[in-house]
Protein backbone atom coordinates (compact mmCIF):
# COMPACT_ATOMS: atom_id res chain seq x y z
CA UNK A 1 0.00 0.00 0.00
CA UNK A 2 1.35 3.39 -0.96
CA UNK A 3 2.26 5.72 1.88
CA UNK A 4 0.31 9.02 1.75
CA UNK A 5 2.44 11.96 0.65
CA UNK A 6 1.57 13.87 3.86
CA UNK A 7 3.38 11.23 5.96
CA UNK A 8 6.54 11.71 3.90
CA UNK A 9 6.60 15.44 4.72
CA UNK A 10 7.88 17.36 7.68
CA UNK A 11 5.92 19.97 9.60
CA UNK A 12 7.27 22.51 7.09
CA UNK A 13 5.53 20.67 4.28
CA UNK A 14 8.86 19.58 2.76
CA UNK A 15 9.76 16.01 1.78
CA UNK A 16 11.78 14.38 4.57
CA UNK A 17 14.50 13.20 2.21
CA UNK A 18 15.14 16.81 1.20
CA UNK A 19 14.76 18.43 4.64
CA UNK A 20 18.48 18.54 5.51
CA UNK A 21 19.42 20.14 2.19
CA UNK A 22 16.61 22.69 2.57
CA UNK A 23 17.75 23.57 6.11
CA UNK A 24 21.31 24.08 4.88
CA UNK A 25 20.16 26.32 2.03
CA UNK A 26 17.84 28.28 4.30
CA UNK A 27 20.58 28.90 6.87
CA UNK A 28 22.84 30.15 4.13
CA UNK A 29 20.27 32.54 2.70
CA UNK A 30 19.37 33.92 6.13
CA UNK A 31 22.83 35.47 6.29
CA UNK A 32 24.58 35.74 2.92
CA UNK A 33 27.72 37.21 4.46
CA UNK A 34 28.60 33.83 6.02
CA UNK A 35 29.24 30.70 3.97
CA UNK A 36 28.54 27.32 5.53
CA UNK A 37 28.89 23.65 4.66
CA UNK A 38 28.76 22.92 0.92
CA UNK A 39 28.77 26.63 0.07
CA UNK A 40 32.41 26.88 1.17
CA UNK A 41 34.04 26.21 -2.20
CA UNK A 42 37.78 26.22 -1.42
CA UNK A 43 40.36 23.43 -1.53
CA UNK A 44 41.32 23.53 2.15
CA UNK A 45 40.54 25.39 5.35
CA UNK A 46 42.12 26.05 8.71
CA UNK A 47 39.74 24.22 11.04
CA UNK A 48 38.72 25.09 14.59
CA UNK A 49 36.82 22.62 16.80
CA UNK A 50 33.63 23.46 18.67
CA UNK A 51 35.58 24.11 21.89
CA UNK A 52 37.94 26.55 20.14
CA UNK A 53 40.82 24.12 19.74
CA UNK A 54 42.83 24.70 16.57
CA UNK A 55 42.78 21.46 14.58
CA UNK A 56 44.88 22.74 11.68
CA UNK A 57 44.68 22.83 7.90
CA UNK A 58 42.28 20.24 6.48
CA UNK A 59 40.90 19.49 3.02
CA UNK A 60 37.44 21.00 2.66
CA UNK A 61 35.75 17.60 2.21
CA UNK A 62 37.32 16.23 5.38
CA UNK A 63 36.29 19.35 7.34
CA UNK A 64 32.73 19.10 6.03
CA UNK A 65 32.56 15.41 6.95
CA UNK A 66 33.82 16.14 10.47
CA UNK A 67 31.11 18.77 10.95
CA UNK A 68 28.44 16.49 9.48
CA UNK A 69 29.54 13.61 11.70
CA UNK A 70 29.12 15.82 14.77
CA UNK A 71 25.66 16.88 13.64
CA UNK A 72 26.82 20.48 13.32
CA UNK A 73 27.73 22.99 10.63
CA UNK A 74 31.03 24.05 9.11
CA UNK A 75 31.02 27.87 9.27
CA UNK A 76 33.51 30.15 7.52
CA UNK A 77 34.47 32.79 10.09
CA UNK A 78 37.53 34.35 8.40
CA UNK A 79 37.09 34.17 4.61
CA UNK A 80 40.00 36.53 3.85
CA UNK A 81 42.58 34.38 5.64
CA UNK A 82 44.84 32.05 3.67
CA UNK A 83 43.51 29.42 3.90
CA UNK A 84 40.06 30.55 5.12
CA UNK A 85 39.33 29.81 8.79
CA UNK A 86 36.28 27.65 9.52
CA UNK A 87 34.74 26.48 12.76
CA UNK A 88 32.50 23.55 13.56
CA UNK A 89 29.44 24.91 15.33
CA UNK A 90 25.65 25.08 15.48
CA UNK A 91 24.96 27.74 12.86
CA UNK A 92 21.40 28.37 14.08
CA UNK A 93 22.75 29.17 17.54
CA UNK A 94 25.48 31.30 15.97
CA UNK A 95 22.88 33.37 14.11
CA UNK A 96 20.83 33.72 17.30
CA UNK A 97 23.86 35.06 19.18
CA UNK A 98 24.58 37.51 16.33
CA UNK A 99 20.99 38.78 16.38
CA UNK A 100 21.11 39.10 20.16
CA UNK A 101 24.32 41.11 19.99
CA UNK A 102 22.91 43.37 17.27
CA UNK A 103 19.80 44.03 19.38
CA UNK A 104 21.97 44.94 22.36
CA UNK A 105 24.04 47.27 20.20
CA UNK A 106 20.90 48.97 18.87
CA UNK A 107 19.65 49.47 22.42
CA UNK A 108 22.95 51.09 23.39
CA UNK A 109 22.81 53.35 20.35
CA UNK A 110 19.26 54.44 21.14
CA UNK A 111 20.01 55.07 24.80
CA UNK A 112 21.01 58.61 25.68
CA UNK A 113 19.01 60.32 22.91
CA UNK A 114 17.71 63.79 23.78
CA UNK A 115 13.92 64.01 23.47
CA UNK A 116 11.72 67.08 23.80
CA UNK A 117 8.10 67.35 24.89
CA UNK A 118 6.31 70.70 24.50
CA UNK A 119 3.35 71.98 26.46
CA UNK A 120 0.92 74.84 26.03
CA UNK A 121 0.38 76.70 29.33
CA UNK A 122 -3.39 76.15 28.97
CA UNK A 123 -3.10 72.42 28.24
CA UNK A 124 -6.04 70.26 29.28
CA UNK A 125 -5.60 67.85 32.18
CA UNK A 126 -6.02 64.73 30.03
CA UNK A 127 -3.46 65.92 27.47
CA UNK A 128 -1.05 66.82 30.27
CA UNK A 129 -1.31 63.32 31.75
CA UNK A 130 -0.77 61.75 28.31
CA UNK A 131 2.39 63.74 27.68
CA UNK A 132 3.71 62.96 31.16
CA UNK A 133 3.30 59.25 30.36
CA UNK A 134 5.33 59.79 27.17
CA UNK A 135 8.08 61.47 29.18
CA UNK A 136 8.07 58.56 31.62
CA UNK A 137 8.52 56.11 28.74
CA UNK A 138 11.48 58.09 27.37
CA UNK A 139 13.15 58.21 30.78
CA UNK A 140 12.73 54.47 31.29
CA UNK A 141 14.45 53.99 27.92
CA UNK A 142 17.42 55.92 29.37
CA UNK A 143 16.80 59.07 27.30
CA UNK A 144 17.10 62.63 28.52
CA UNK A 145 13.98 64.74 28.06
CA UNK A 146 13.70 68.51 27.68
CA UNK A 147 10.28 69.59 28.95
CA UNK A 148 9.29 72.92 27.40
CA UNK A 149 6.33 75.22 27.91
CA UNK A 150 5.76 77.53 24.93
CA UNK A 151 3.96 80.86 25.47
CA UNK A 152 2.10 82.73 22.72
CA UNK A 153 0.80 86.31 22.80
CA UNK A 154 -0.93 87.17 26.07
CA UNK A 155 0.12 83.82 27.56
CA UNK A 156 3.47 85.49 28.29
CA UNK A 157 1.70 87.41 31.04
CA UNK A 158 0.89 84.15 32.86
CA UNK A 159 4.24 82.45 33.10
CA UNK A 160 3.30 81.15 36.51
CA UNK A 161 1.17 78.58 34.61
CA UNK A 162 4.33 77.29 32.96
CA UNK A 163 6.09 77.03 36.31
CA UNK A 164 3.16 75.02 37.68
CA UNK A 165 3.27 72.62 34.72
CA UNK A 166 7.00 72.05 35.05
CA UNK A 167 6.67 71.51 38.79
CA UNK A 168 3.85 69.04 38.18
CA UNK A 169 5.99 67.09 35.70
CA UNK A 170 8.97 67.12 38.05
CA UNK A 171 6.99 65.84 41.05
CA UNK A 172 5.05 63.22 39.07
CA UNK A 173 8.20 61.71 37.56
CA UNK A 174 10.43 61.97 40.61
CA UNK A 175 10.73 58.17 40.76
CA UNK A 176 12.20 57.84 37.25
CA UNK A 177 13.81 61.21 36.47
CA UNK A 178 15.76 64.00 38.11
CA UNK A 179 15.97 67.64 37.04
CA UNK A 180 19.35 68.88 35.87
CA UNK A 181 20.04 72.41 37.08
CA UNK A 182 17.35 75.08 37.16
CA UNK A 183 14.52 75.92 34.82
CA UNK A 184 15.57 78.10 31.87
CA UNK A 185 13.71 80.91 30.16
CA UNK A 186 14.68 81.63 26.55
CA UNK A 187 12.38 83.98 24.65
CA UNK A 188 8.88 82.59 24.91
CA UNK A 189 10.01 79.16 26.13
CA UNK A 190 10.42 77.89 29.67
CA UNK A 191 12.08 74.50 30.07
CA UNK A 192 13.72 71.98 32.38
CA UNK A 193 15.96 69.01 31.58
CA UNK A 194 15.11 65.59 33.01
CA UNK A 195 17.66 62.77 33.20
CA UNK A 196 16.85 59.12 33.97
CA UNK A 197 17.54 58.14 37.56
CA UNK A 198 19.86 55.26 36.60
CA UNK A 199 22.02 57.62 34.50
CA UNK A 200 22.78 59.75 37.55
CA UNK A 201 25.56 58.07 39.50
CA UNK A 202 24.88 58.33 43.23
CA UNK A 203 27.67 59.88 45.20
CA UNK A 204 29.27 57.50 47.66
CA UNK A 205 29.41 58.95 51.17
CA UNK A 206 32.93 59.48 52.41
CA UNK A 207 34.03 56.76 54.78
CA UNK A 208 34.30 57.95 58.33
CA UNK A 209 37.80 57.86 59.70
CA UNK A 210 38.23 55.56 62.71
CA UNK A 211 38.96 57.47 65.93
CA UNK A 212 42.64 57.57 66.61
CA UNK A 213 43.74 55.70 69.70
CA UNK A 214 44.80 57.88 72.59
CA UNK A 215 48.55 57.89 73.10
CA UNK A 216 49.72 56.72 76.54
CA UNK A 217 51.27 59.49 78.67
CA UNK A 218 55.04 59.75 78.40
CA UNK A 219 56.68 58.84 81.74
CA UNK A 220 58.66 61.63 83.39
CA UNK A 221 62.39 61.02 83.91
CA UNK A 222 63.38 60.51 87.59
CA UNK A 223 64.64 63.56 89.46
CA UNK A 224 68.45 63.68 90.00
CA UNK A 225 69.64 62.22 93.32
CA UNK A 226 66.39 60.33 93.74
Amino acid sequence: MAVPFQELCSSDGLPIYNLAAHREKRLYHDNKRVRINRFINVAQVRLIATDGTMIGVKPILEAQNMARGAGLDLVEIAPMANPPVCKIMDFSKYLYELDKQERENRKKQKAGVLKEIRFNPRIAKHDLETKIRHIETFLKEQNKVRVTVVFHGRENQHRNLGEEILMNVKNTLAAVGVVEGRSQMMGNRMSIMLSPISAVAPKQPAAAKPPSAAKPPTPKPPAPGA
